[in-house]
C-alpha cells in the first residue's frame, strides 16, 4: 500500500467536465465528479455511468432480492422442519396401543 496522502475534494475536477470542481466522489469508480454527472440512487451518490451498469444488473443480483431470497430460504427451511416433525408424531401416533401401553416391554427377552 502507498502511504501518499489522497487528495482533498477542494483540488478535484470533475471526471467528465474538467473545468468543474468536483463536488462528489463516486463510491463505486472512485472518481471525483461535478453536481451534473452525479445522483442519488439506493440513499448514496453515484456517477451516471455506475447508475447505467447497476441498472443493468439482473433482479436477481439486486441487494433487495437477495434479502427477499433470504427470507424465503429461511420460510421454506421452517415449513420443511415442521414437516418433518408432523410425521414424526404422526407415525408415533399410528402404532398400537400395546406398545404404548408397555405391553411390549413385558417380554422375557429382558430377564436374560
Amino acid at each position: 500500500m502507498s502511504s501518499a496522502p489522497q487528495p482533498k475534494l477542494v483540488q478535484q475536477r470533475c471526471h467528465n467536465h474538467s473545468a468543474r470542481e468536483a463536488v462528489a466522489r463516486c463510491p463505486e469508480c472512485g472518481q471525483f465528479f461535478c453536481r451534473e454527472c452525479i445522483t442519488e440512487h439506493d440513499d448514496r451518490v453515484i456517477c451516471t455511468a455506475c447508475l447505467r451498469k447497476l441498472a443493468r444488473k439482473p433482479l436477481t443480483q439486486r441487494r433487495g432480492f437477495i434479502l427477499l431470497r433470504q427470507i424465503g430460504q429461511v420460510f421454506a427451511a421452517l415449513v420443511l422442519v415442521w414437516f418433518f416433525f408432523y410425521l414424526i408424531g404422526e407415525s408415533l401416533a399410528a402404532l398400537p396401543d400395546s406398545f404404548h401401553e408397555g405391553g411390549l416391554w413385558k417380554g422375557d427377552w429382558l430377564n436374560e
